[in-house]
């Protein structure tokens, strides 16, 4: 099973539970209309990594924050890259069909470290770098589900396990990237840098 850094300690995810559509100018920016209801996905613990790989012009990043789940609530938080083949999703939504393809596959999903995190996330914020250039921003405020409102519903319907990882959804800004490039990753309460990681394109 792949694993994910939380403090001093590795844990593995049974699963990576991912919101689509949850930032209105993201939704604009891809000319998609705005979902009556929560859009839910999942991505299996193969589709973890530590590095980030070029697979082809179709692959499109989205930097998002990420929630770690312990006894059903929300123990720490991280920033992740999902990743997209996107011409391969968008023929799949026009048949109809799931999304596992585009989505799931192996090396799709990127985390920096998690870190504990207790009381409210009102100034928690997060940032893309890639050749050391702002390409992705996303604030709490910006977010059409909260996080705490995004563990209650699906929980109403999948039942967590300890380690499991939810993506909040990924703010305007998403684009195809390059072998070489250099992206970093950064979460912040205000201005306090709560965690950080960075990779190379391979």
């Amino acid at each position: 099973m792949k694993k994910v850094v939380y403090g001093e300690r590795k844990v593995s995810p049974s699963k990576i539970v991912c919101i689509g559509r949850n930032y209105v100018e993201h939704i604009e920016e891809l000319g998609n209309e705005i979902p009556e209801n929560m859009v839910v996905f999942n991505k299996p613990n193969s589709a973890l990594s530590d590095r980030l790989r070029y697979f082809s012009r179709d692959t499109r990043f989205e930097a998002e924050l990420c929630l770690l789940i312990e006894n059903g609530e929300i123990v720490a938080l991280g920033v992740g890259l999902d990743l997209t083949l996107s011409d391969t999703q968008r023929y799949l939504k026009e048949k109809g069909l799931p999304w596992e393809r585009a989505k799931a596959f192996d090396g799709s999903a990127i985390m920096t470290p998690f870190v504990h995190f207790e009381g409210s996330m009102e100034n928690i914020a997060f940032e893309l770098r890639i050749d050391g250039r702002s390409r992705q921003r996303g604030e709490y405020s910006l977010m059409i589900y909260k996080p705490h409102e995004i563990v209650r519903e699906v929980a109403g319907f999948m039942s967590f396990e300890d380690g499991d990882i939810v993506m909040t959804g990924t703010p305007r800004g998403v684009g195809s990237y390059s072998e070489g490039e250099l992206f970093e990753l950064r979460l912040y309460d205000g201005e306090r840098l709560l965690t950080k990681d960075s990779w190379r394109v391979e």
